[in-house]
């Protein structure tokens, strides 16, 4: 059995505690501090297990031997209504902590497949897929840098069953006992079973669990302090030894590539190459197109809202390739207080001290609505790969990642759309010297979008690369030919139209 050796009865008498205690407590502000001042690096603290072998206690006592300023506790009960309206997952990425900040999480992302498996609602495939999950999840983390620290608190059926019986028997005590943790210790062989395989299958190099016995409360604390004093002072050591190195925050994993770097460079031809540049409407067959589409989106908004269903449209492209003309063609058609814009510029400090994605779960539509994005996490293998603000470690693993932030989009039942809308070379240079000579358009053309022109088959390589590793069945790219901005306009409308009219027929 894997909780065996967390059955031994091991205890620290009150003497030696009050003895290690103060200093322990000094040399974990002393870490808290290191974090702060080194702000490269978050740390999620996750706390699982038994019910009565203290888990809230130790995150109890961690806030008030560490400096609470820093710290971020959170718990999860049932999702409330504007947290089932979104991906599951969209409230634990709302609540990570920023680098050089820690993060105390109790019923975290661990307790609803271990709930769910005990109680029959999922079987042994589902629950492996979302320990999958977990594993992915928490992977993205510590590729970025975070320091991620798991303790599974353990008790005995017999410790246990002790430990309800004494809080029942004090009056202050008796409300942490409800109904429910008598009906978990009744299946506590399921719940066990359960644990195994959840420790068996998240348990990594990187972030592997801890399993602790919570029948003394001296030895579970100076044992989950120690740990994390030890692991956040290596932690910190291994990164400043990576800048001072001049590997920047993490030593980058170099066996891990998404493809050589020779493949790269042998391609000659891209996905934007076979794009048929001249199609195009007149002017006349647009404005009989064009109301049809968007008369034909207001409706299929209007029953999406009435179905609960939530759609994400993605709009990326080269500077001058319609964007803009492309969204407010699609905005018209639709009623403003359903959907929401957002331009995506450089990120902020608060979102560089987080992980890339941080800022785009924020803002995930409730149901029934729709956000658009002007530019979108697509930023990370483009504009930061061609720009050298990500490191080649960075990008690479971004299209993993961002495949497992739109598996979760899509599995919850947004419909998700990403356009790329292209224009040729000379077509972009036509456009900015129009923008050059008219007034109100001036403000458009940057010294930046010149430059980016230099880098122009760059850009159309990493755009082979992001349509290659993330164009899925569940969200592929829609390619525009964007030369003509009435084609565009329309082709845009109508593929938003049968996306969301497939995604409401299933619903029916």
């Amino acid at each position: 059995m894997m909780f065996r050796t967390a059955e031994l009865g091991q205890r620290i008498a009150k003497s030696e505690f009050k003895q290690k205690e103060p200093v322990l407590r000094q040399e974990l502000l002393e870490a808290q501090q290191r974090l702060l001042k080194l702000k490269k690096c978050p740390v999620m603290i996750i706390f699982a297990g038994v019910d009565g072998a203290g888990k809230g206690e130790t995150v109890n006592l961690l806030n008030a031997w560490m400096d609470p300023r820093w710290l971020i506790t959170r718990a999860y009960d049932k999702p409330s209504d504007e947290e089932k309206e979104r991906p599951e997952y969209w409230r634990f990425w709302r609540d990570l902590p920023p680098k050089g900040k820690i993060g105390l999480f109790l019923s975290s992302w661990y307790s609803r497949p271990v709930l769910d498996r005990v109680h029959g609602r999922i079987d042994d495939s589902e629950f492996n897929h979302l320990l999958e999950r977990i594993v992915n999840f928490e992977k993205a983390h510590t590729d970025d840098c975070a320091l991620i620290l798991k303790f599974w608190m353990h008790l005995s059926k017999k410790e246990q069953k002790k430990r309800f019986k004494d809080l029942e028997k004090d009056e202050l005590t008796r409300w942490r006992v409800k109904e429910a943790d008598w009906d978990n210790w009744r299946l506590y062989e399921q719940f066990e079973e359960a644990a195994e395989r959840v420790i068996m299958k998240t348990s990594t190099g990187v972030s592997p669990w801890c399993i602790v016995e919570g029948v003394d409360q001296h030895f579970r604390s100076l044992t989950v302090g120690t740990i994390i004093r030890d692991e956040i002072n290596k932690h910190v050591d291994k990164i400043e030894a990576a800048v001072a190195n001049g590997h920047g925050y993490c030593i980058p994993d170099t066996t891990e590539k998404s493809e050589p770097d020779t493949l790269t460079t042998l391609k000659t031809s891209t996905v934007l190459d076979v794009m048929d540049m001249s199609l195009a409407l007149t002017k006349s067959e647009y404005k009989q197109q064009l109301p049809v589409w968007q008369a034909k989106l207001n409706q299929l908004q209007r029953k999406a809202l009435k179905n609960k269903l939530s759609t994400i449209v993605v709009f990326e492209g080269p500077d001058a390739g319609g964007k803009g003309g492309a969204i407010r063609r699609v905005t018209a058609s639709l009623d403003a207080r359903h959907v929401r814009v957002l331009p995506i510029a450089a990120p902020t400090d608060e979102e560089q001290a987080h992980h890339f994605l941080w800022r785009f779960w924020r803002h995930l539509p409730r149901a029934g609505k729709m956000t658009i994005f002007d530019r979108s996490w697509y930023g990370r293998v483009l504009v930061e790969r061609i720009e050298d603000f990500a490191s080649e470690d960075e990008w690479r693993r971004a299209y993993s990642e961002i495949n497992e932030f739109e598996d979760m989009l899509t599995s919850s039942g947004i419909v998700l759309l990403k356009f790329w809308i292209h224009v040729t070379k000379d077509e972009q240079l036509r456009r900015f010297k129009e923008r050059e000579k008219i007034p109100h358009k001036q403000w458009k053309l940057t010294e930046e979008d010149w430059r980016n022109r230099e880098k122009w088959e760059e850009y159309e390589l990493a755009v082979n690369d992001f349509v290659e590793h993330t164009s899925t069945r569940a969200a592929p790219w829609t390619l525009i030919e964007g030369n003509d901005k009435r084609h565009a306009r329309v082709k845009v409308i109508r593929t938003i139209c049968e996306h969301m009219e497939n995604a409401l027929k299933e619903k029916d």
